[in-house]
């Protein structure tokens, strides 16, 4: 009986701590979702490039502040526990959401508008940057030893949830408001919702039950987490995990987040037609998380990244090139599909693995500090590079820099073990 109600409550563990992720990603990507929209209202210009490139920028700029989040909540993480850093990070990104939805428009108060713009991102990505370690290390050690693959791959799962859902509000909004009250106030209506829900997970994620090895870690470890500590005594495995994550993650943000603003940019589909592909992809591909996982569970978590690895470096340039002529819906959605196909060798499995290389006592903030900073020069980014290609007349470039750094990552695939069979994580 005691096992079935470990077994119960290691479960309601999991999807709680996986609703909270949810709501978290959907208040991230909710400002990629409607950059088209609210940019004119931020950014004047008569340039649409020029209002996404700087909408871009300040996507960017969330993106610095992930290493300060995970530096600061990491460490908070390993040392008050994995609860405590998770309801923290919801409580940031809620306010930097409600700081969007009512924030008036550049013809309202002028250069306080993107400078308020600007606020409320870098408190999202305080969050989002504490949110990864804490939800990933959560995940990872919640999961029992035979399913920990699967069951970690739910941080993927409801981060691309989170994406899907904000663009399918988008396409509700699209389909009942007319065009000009989406772009003069109905964008705000995603920010303030994200903002309420973050609310309620933040009391969901108050009852989550504590992970035994960060009690384990607590009892038994006298030795603190601190970023000295981290690259001191782990620097081959924070070395790792930043060049693993360097192509895995902009290889993400390329097909996922920029992807539908190429479709709309560069192939010529219409916005609404943009996000319903995007939407009808992603949702195959979120379906895919757990499936990829599980495999993991059973042959290893390498096969499954270098498999990644391969095919992005043969096919990323060739997906994007026929994209550029590409008319038909179907066409498109097949092919950034098959994109998506490719990541998910790195997205379902990357949370485990990077958690298998720490021990307890710095595994939050080894978990998280690493993939920030991959993920601040290379997914932030992202968008913001793609369109200075586009912007200098050579978008190809962006074809070749995805490729190329998907195969430095291939690279580290090829040469570390596979942490599936040299886990840290003991407990079961």
């Amino acid at each position: 009986m005691k096992d079935a109600l470990d077994r119960r409550q290691r479960i309601k563990s999991i999807i709680g701590g996986s609703a909270g992720n949810l709501v978290e990603w959907y208040d991230w990507y909710a400002y990629s979702a409607f950059t088209l929209y609210f940019a004119p209202a931020f950014f004047p210009s008569d340039h649409p490039t020029a209002q996404l490139l700087s909408a871009a920028a300040i996507f960017a700029v969330g993106f610095i502040m992930r290493p300060v989040g995970a530096w600061i909540m990491g460490i908070y993480a390993d040392r008050k526990g994995r609860k405590a850093g998770l309801t923290f990070s919801v409580t940031l990104m809620c306010a930097g959401s409600l700081m969007i939805a009512v924030t008036p428009g550049y013809d309202q108060i002028g250069i306080f508008a993107p400078a308020i713009l600007l606020t409320a991102r870098l408190l999202q990505g305080l969050s989002v940057g504490g949110e990864y370690g804490a939800s990933a290390t959560y995940l990872s050690e919640m999961a029992g030893k035979q399913n920990r693959g699967f069951f970690s791959s739910f941080q993927y799962v409801t981060l691309i949830s989170g994406q899907l859902i904000a663009l399918c509000v988008l396409l509700l909004l699209q389909a009942i408001m007319p065009v000009h009250d989406l772009e003069s106030w109905g964008w705000r209506i995603p920010f303030a919702a994200g903002g309420v829900l973050a609310i309620v997970v933040f009391y969901i994620r108050r009852g989550l039950s504590e992970t035994s090895s960060f009690v384990a870690a607590k009892r038994d470890s006298t030795a603190k987490s601190s970023g000295w500590a981290l690259f001191r005594h782990h620097p081959k495995q924070a070395l790792t995990v930043v060049l693993l994550t360097a192509g895995g993650t902009l290889a993400f943000y390329a097909y996922s987040t920029y992807m539908q603003k190429f479709l709309v940019n560069t192939s010529g589909f219409s916005r609404e037609s943009a996000t319903a592909i995007t939407a009808a992809a992603l949702f195959v591909y979120m379906l895919l998380q757990p499936v990829a996982g599980a495999l993991s569970d059973r042959i290893g978590r390498k096969p499954l990244m270098v498999g990644f690895g391969v095919l992005g470096v043969a096919f990323t340039f060739i997906i994007f090139r026929t994209l550029e002529t590409t008319s038909s819906s179907f066409a498109a959605f097949l092919l950034v599909l098959g994109a998506l196909v490719i990541v998910t060798g790195y997205t379902a499995i990357n949370a485990v693995v990077k958690a298998e290389l720490f021990p307890a006592h710095i595994r939050a903030l080894g978990v998280a500090l690493p993939y920030a900073l991959a993920n601040t020069i290379f997914g932030g980014t992202a968008e913001y590079v793609a369109l200075w290609f586009k912007g200098q007349g050579m978008e190809r470039g962006f074809y070749i820099y995805v490729t190329a750094m998907i195969g430095v990552s291939l690279i580290v695939y090829l040469r570390m073990p596979d942490t599936r069979k040299t886990s840290l994580i003991t407990e079961d």
